[in-house]
């Protein structure tokens, strides 16, 4: 009995201990999320700083002889400088925080712009004629910042050490073979309407930028987390795989670069802009869902209010970049390849 007695009162001491570990976690992993989401959100900002600080100085020099003229200038390399600083703060977010949440988040990018193009305006505008000119663009901002607000608060709360293992045990799961292939047929039957078809819609092109994208975002997330984890000591460096998710992200990044490049020739920055985040944030989510499993347990309150958050970013999204044709100052730097020199010979 006395043994007995003491088997309950041990049992009776661990269930306290084990009942409050999933609180703590559940506490770190939010503290985590927190983390990811404002370097991501800082990260994006600073980005969308950068290239208007690059795209104000090839405006001030369109009319240069020298083509690189901007070299020479320090606001041209300040915003080199700010970018490379945005890069790496999107790049350690990934480190802590789900892909899922990580993503949708570029939607900053799209509400610094709006708001940096407003700014930079040099035409005097009546408050009346202002605000109709810009109505849209403030509603736009409006629900993507309501938008990203969902998200952040409902975003999924998994949370996975990157180590090799991990990564390799999910990388030949059978969901994401699975996925794979189905990416992989739909990729090869776009690419070849694309191609062969001369199917030039922009759907078409951003579905190819989409599919590139999510695996992009898969590596980033491996490379990131494998980097944090070998910086906090627990070395993943000597992984084989560790090297092959870096090939990978290169690769895809290097294609998507070109087929956005493709697009851009084509199509309207704006379009590019609204068209290119709503596929590449639905099927980077997908890809995220599949492989690091995002929203495994969680529950179907937390889901619906993130999807209705990307859905309110989405529509905001699109009432910024709709007004942007008239409003973004920043467009005529792109035809500066039309210089004197060019039509001399």
């Amino acid at each position: 009995m006395d043994g007995a007695h003491g088997a309950a009162l041990q049992l009776q001491q661990l269930l306290p201990t084990s009942s409050a570990n999933p609180a703590r976690e559940a506490s770190f992993s939010y503290k985590e999320n927190l983390i990811g989401a404002l370097l991501a959100i800082f990260g994006h900002l600073v980005v969308s700083i950068a290239l208007n600080l690059q795209k104000y100085c090839h405006i001030r020099l369109a009319g240069s002889k020298d083509p690189r003229a901007y070299f020479k200038t320090k606001t041209w390399w300040l915003g080199l400088f700010l970018m490379l600083l945005g890069e790496l703060g999107v790049f350690a977010s990934y480190a802590f925080a789900p892909l899922s949440l990580i993503v949708p988040l570029s939607a900053v990018s799209v509400i610094a712009s709006a708001i940096i193009g407003i700014i930079f305006i040099k035409e005097k505008w009546k408050p009346k004629d202002f605000l109709r000119r810009y109505i849209l663009s403030f509603v736009g901002c409006g629900l993507a910042i309501v938008g990203t607000y969902l998200l952040v608060t409902f975003a999924p709360n998994s949370h996975e050490k990157m180590t090799g293992d991990n990564i390799i045990r999910h990388l030949v799961s059978w969901p994401f073979l699975l996925y794979m292939l189905v990416e992989i047929i739909l990729f090869c039957l776009l690419l070849y309407f694309y191609k062969e078809r001369s199917a030039n819609n922009i759907v078409v092109i951003l579905l190819l930028v989409a599919l590139l994208g999510s695996m992009t975002v898969v590596t980033v997330k491996a490379v990131a987390g494998m980097l944090v984890l070998s910086i906090q000591g627990n070395l993943q460096l000597d992984y084989p795989i560790f090297y092959v998710m870096v090939v990978c992200m290169v690769a895809t990044a290097v294609y998507q670069a070109a087929f956005l490049g493709q697009a851009s020739q084509m199509y309207d920055s704006s379009l590019i802009a609204s068209v290119g985040y709503i596929l590449s944030t639905t099927v980077a989510i997908t890809a995220g869902a599949v492989f690091y499993l995002d929203f495994l347990g969680q529950d179907v309150l937390h889901v619906c209010m993130f999807a209705l958050g990307c859905l309110i970013a989405f529509l905001g999204v699109f009432l910024i970049t709709r007004n942007r044709k008239k409003a973004i100052p920043f467009e005529p730097y792109i035809s500066m390849d039309a210089m004197p020199d060019e039509g001399a010979g």
